[in-house]
C-alpha cells in the first residue's frame, strides 16, 4: 500500500479496490469501501463526501492490515466484526456463520404466516434451531410483538454472539437462548407455533467447491450437514413435528441442490401437510414450508 502521507481516502479506495480485485475478491469496491469505513470508525456512507481528506497514519496502519487479511481470505464481516441483515446490524465473529441475504426469505415468510392468520388468541412461542449470530432469533421478536423465541446452537461459542445481538437489539427479554443440538435443550413442556431454521445443508462435495473465504474461514459445523447436505434437516423434521402445537408451521432454508429431499423426508414423517418451497429472488428454492397436520 502507498506509503505517501499525502494519499487521500478516494486515493486508498482506488488503488485498495484494484489490489483486492487482483487477489480473488468478487466485491473488491465495496470490501475497500467496508474496510476503510471501519478503519476510519466512520459509516461507509460518509466515505464519499470525504474522499479528498487525508487518512491518518494510525487509520493508514489499520487499513493497511485488515486489506492484508481480506487479501489473504478473511472475509470482510469477521475483519469488521458486524454485518447487515433485514435492515439491522449484527455483531459477527469467526464462530457464526456470516449473515446472507437468502436467510431473510425464512424472515419474510414467518411474517407472511403471522399475517395470513389474522388475529391470535396469544403471542406465538418460536423456536430458532442453529441461531448462530441470533439473525432469526432477533428478526421473530422485533417484528412479531410479544412472541416468545427459543433459540438453540450446538456451539457455545455461537450462543454467547447471539446473546451479544439479543441485548443489543433490546429482545433478550423474550429470547431464551440454548446451548445444545437441535430442539433437545428446550424444555419437553414447551410447544411450539412456528419452528424456524437456518441448518446446515451443504454436502460433503459442495463443501470441498465452495469459494475459499466461505469454506476455511466460516464455522464448518454451521455449514457441512452430511454426505447428501440433508442430514440435518433429517433429524430435525421429527423432532419440529414432536413439538409444534396443531397447524403449527416448519420453515426451512435449504440449498437448491436438497429440495427434493427435503420434501420427502418430511412426507416421510406423515404428520405434516405437502410442503411447499418459496425461492429467492433469483429463482432457486430456498424456503420450505410444512404445517403440521390438525
Amino acid at each position: 500500500m502507498p506509503s505517501d502521507k499525502q494519499w487521500t481516502l478516494g486515493r486508498l479506495l482506488t488503488w485498495t479496490t484494484d489490489y483486492l480485485r487482483q487477489h480473488g475478491s468478487e466485491s473488491p469496491q465495496l470490501d475497500a469501501q467496508l474496510l476503510l469505513a471501519h478503519a476510519c470508525s466512520c459509516r461507509r456512507i460518509e466515505l464519499f463526501t470525504a474522499y479528498h481528506e487525508v487518512a491518518s497514519e494510525a487509520q493508514r496502519s489499520q487499513f493497511r492490515e485488515l486489506v492484508r487479511q481480506r487479501a489473504a481470505g478473511m472475509p470482510v464481516a469477521y475483519l469488521t466484526g458486524a454485518r447487515e441483515f433485514y435492515s439491522l446490524e449484527f455483531h459477527v465473529t469467526p464462530a457464526v456463520l456470516i449473515p446472507r441475504p437468502e436467510t431473510e426469505f425464512v424472515v419474510v415468510a414467518l411474517l407472511d404466516a403471522i399475517k395470513a392468520q389474522g388475529g391470535r388468541a396469544a403471542p406465538p412461542v418460536i423456536a430458532d434451531v442453529g441461531t448462530g449470530s441470533g439473525v432469526l432469533a432477533v428478526c421473530a421478536a422485533r417484528h412479531v410483538p410479544e412472541c416468545r423465541v427459543w433459540a438453540t446452537d450446538l456451539s457455545a461459542a455461537a450462543v454467547a454472539v447471539a446473546t451479544e445481538n439479543c441485548q443489543r437489539h433490546g429482545v433478550l427479554d423474550r429470547v431464551t437462548l440454548c446451548p445444545g443440538d437441535l430442539l433437545e435443550p428446550v424444555p419437553a413442556d414447551v410447544r411450539f407455533d412456528f419452528v424456524l431454521s437456518n441448518p446446515p445443508y451443504v454436502s460433503e462435495p459442495e463443501y470441498a467447491q465452495l469459494p475459499r473465504d466461505v469454506r476455511d474461514y466460516e464455522p464448518r459445523q454451521a455449514l457441512l450437514a452430511g454426505p447428501t447436505g440433508a442430514e440435518v434437516i433429517e433429524r430435525l423434521v421429527p423432532q419440529a413435528a414432536d413439538r409444534l402445537r396443531s397447524g403449527g408451521r416448519l420453515l426451512l432454508e435449504i440449498s437448491p441442490m436438497i429440495e427434493r429431499a427435503v420434501h420427502q423426508i418430511i412426507a416421510r414423517d406423515g404428520r405434516f401437510e405437502p410442503a411447499t418451497t418459496t425461492p429467492d429472488l433469483a429463482g432457486h428454492p430456498r424456503v420450505v414450508q410444512a404445517v403440521i397436520r390438525s
